[in-house]
């Protein structure tokens, strides 16, 4: 199994990631590791509707692909691209033991609590200690919308947080 790319990425699977990041990584399977998607049936027949049959997509919850990337050899041959919609998602995967060493921020919208730190990064105080933890536990954590942008470690976002 290859990791070829982690993202939290609110929208999950779009234009963006099908057509910029897929060919960007080759990546040959996309696992969306989310619970609330993983539980509406017509959502999830959505999501794989979406994506072009030359790639396999997986949905299901954390829990779920925590475990079959932690424990099984059933992605082994495949260039994965695991997205995740919230930082407090990645955290739990990886804390579950799926071995990611570095997570892309792509597009973190607004919320009720959240403060635009870029034009798609939005963070609460949840987000900033969920990816602060991250990062302790050895996870690179690295801001970049698209392959052409340059990317940038997260703290450069949150300069002026004290932590």
């Amino acid at each position: 199994m290859s990791i070829v790319l982690a993202r939290v990425d609110n929208r999950l699977v779009h234009g963006q990631v099908l057509e910029a990041w897929v060919p960007h990584t080759h990546a040959t399977c996309i696992l969306v590791a989310n619970d609330e998607l993983a539980s509406s049936a017509i959502r999830r027949m959505m999501v794989e509707a979406s994506v072009p049959r030359s790639l396999k997509v997986v949905v299901g919850t954390v829990d779920e692909i925590s475990r079959d990337l932690s424990s099984s050899t059933r992605f082994s041959s495949y260039r994965i691209l695991l997205l995740f919609a919230s930082s407090s998602d990645a955290l739990r995967a990886h804390r579950q033991g799926v071995p990611f060493t570095q997570l892309n921020l792509g597009n973190m919208h607004k919320g009720k609590e959240t403060v635009a730190f870029s034009c798609t990064i939005h963070l609460d105080r949840e987000d900033i200690e969920n990816l602060r933890q991250l990062e302790r536990e050895g996870v690179e954590i690295v801001s970049r919308c698209v392959p052409a942008d340059r990317g940038q470690n997260w703290r450069k976002l949150i300069r002026n947080i004290p932590d």
